[in-house]
């Protein structure tokens, strides 16, 4: 049995609106302090939801991170003896919502736990020996869980982004709670998308999208498609602030990055070591900037800029160049890093290009090219190159290069 300490008592204290909306409670964990979610820069923190249902029959939605397990008891506790709750839903087995799992339901002598096969499975492999130990009820789409005046029912959500994931859906609040969709790592004092400033939670969603959904887009298409019937009033999701007056909108946006639409948006994403390849980007840039005013062109440098943000705003672009300087006769680590990154996202294709200078030997934006050609984007020119220090002439083909990426976008 978990030992808990009095210090569990300030977080209790310290937290607020936890009602989403009558006899049911917010009591996961706001984690401020976090800043890496593997690999995922989380530079403004985040959360671990859960929920509690409390009707005739009492119902926790997911559990949290293990080391946050004590909280989310103590939030449980404050609002309901434990012995009282009946069922605890698993939505998705991934240890940041069911790392707590074994500790909660040691602590909830007579709940059942509720989950698909697949995360059964799952489950079975994370807690060897442990959940056949569990009260544990298989559900599937065709299931309802009465509560008492509520119902839970569940929708299964394959590859979004695990093959275990699942909705839970309450049709009497038409109120879904949407696992890992919809999600935002953010850390916030309010529990909803209209107490945040709306444009920072949309950049927040839209980074999680893009850094952990997006390989899943065909999945996230049929999902919306089969839940486009459900009436919604409100999504819960696994991380963030909970949608309750925007959820059109983050409906909307979700269908759009599924769908791989892009904007007018080109990416000049490059390294350099004595500045030659910096102002080979700085020409591209400078000839995609002088077609239309129409277009977001965006100069990165991969070492003053993390993966995270780079693959936010990879999503939706048309565009993208790449350029490195030749090291040991291959691109820059960092550069190497941001590709092997970008290819498992598996972006909708974009139009691209490699540029970069060498000295005494060549390969780097050789390497570049050969990977535009193996992810299948649609390659506009040859690795554009200079040898050591561009002159005028390498400075102009990087700006005819770039004006003619930018009407290949227009058109």
């Amino acid at each position: 049995m978990l030992e808990f300490r009095d210090d569990y008592l300030i977080h209790i204290d310290s937290i607020v609106n936890t009602e989403i909306v009558k006899d049911i409670d917010y009591v996961g964990f706001v984690d401020w302090n976090v800043r890496d979610f593997h690999s995922f820069d989380t530079f403004h923190g985040a959360t671990y939801n859960s929920y509690l249902i409390q009707d005739e029959k009492t119902a926790v939605i997911d559990s949290v991170k293990t080391q946050y397990v004590s909280y989310q008891i103590r939030n449980i506790a404050d609002k309901v003896p434990l012995d009282n709750v009946d069922y605890v839903v698993c939505n998705h087995a991934e240890p940041d919502h069911a790392g707590g799992i074994a500790a909660l339901l040691e602590y909830l002598p007579k709940a059942q736990l509720l989950c698909n096969v697949k995360c059964k499975d799952i489950l079975t492999d994370y807690f060897k020996g442990v959940v056949n130990k569990w009260n544990v009820r298989v559900v599937s789409p065709d299931d309802a869980v009465s509560l008492g005046k509520r119902t839970l029912r569940f929708i299964n959500t394959p590859m979004v982004h695990w093959p275990e994931s699942m909705f839970t859906y309450l049709p009497e609040e038409q109120l879904l709670f949407s696992m890992d969709a919809f999600g935002q790592h953010i850390a916030t004092s309010g529990r909803f998308d209209d107490q945040q400033d709306l444009p920072e939670i949309l950049r927040a969603a839209k980074s999680y999208y893009a850094n952990i959904v997006t390989p899943y887009g065909k999945q996230v298409q049929a999902v919306l498609k089969a839940a486009a019937d459900l009436p919604v009033k409100m999504i819960a999701p696994s991380h963030g602030v909970i949608w309750r007056t925007h959820q059109q909108k983050i409906l909307e946006l979700y269908q759009q990055w599924s769908a791989g639409v892009q904007s007018k948006k080109i990416l000049v994403v490059y390294d350099s070591m004595w500045e030659s390849t910096s102002m080979m980007a700085q020409s591209i840039f400078e000839g995609a900037t002088s077609v239309s005013d129409e277009l977001d062109v965006q100069m990165i440098h991969i070492r003053k800029n993390c993966l995270t943000d780079i693959a936010a705003e990879m999503l939706d672009a048309a565009g993208a160049v790449f350029g490195s300087p030749t090291l040991n006769m291959q691109m820059m680590p960092h550069l190497s890093s941001v590709l092997t990154y970008i290819k498992g996202l598996k972006f909708s294709p974009k139009a691209a290009f490699a540029f970069g200078s060498y000295g005494w030997s060549s390969g780097g934006a050789e390497q570049i090219d050969k990977w535009i050609d193996d992810i299948g984007w649609k390659k506009i020119c040859q690795p554009v190159k200079c040898r050591f220090k561009p002159d005028t002439n390498i400075l102009k083909l990087c700006f005819n290069e770039g004006v003619k990426l930018a009407q290949t976008i227009l058109k």
